[in-house]
């Protein structure tokens, strides 16, 4: 991330297992899709629906309401 000049404050990342924990608590939106296991929705700041019900557009959508 800081390697391409990204802050963690100007990312979303979006994450439905443990394997992504680390990654949901260093960004400032952190969001748990829809079939997020609980560790992932425990961290993540947001939630939105799962990916087969477009969560990351619904997500991406409220974002720039």
């Amino acid at each position: 991330m800081q390697e391409r000049g990204w802050q963690p404050d100007e990312v979303a990342a979006f994450g439905d297992s443990g394997n992504d924990v680390s990654m949901l608590k260093v960004v400032k939106y952190s969001v748990a899709m829809g079939n997020a296991l609980p560790v992932a929705k425990r961290v993540a700041n947001y939630s939105t629906a799962d990916n087969n019900h477009d969560g990351i557009a619904k997500f991406l959508q409220q974002l720039n309401a």
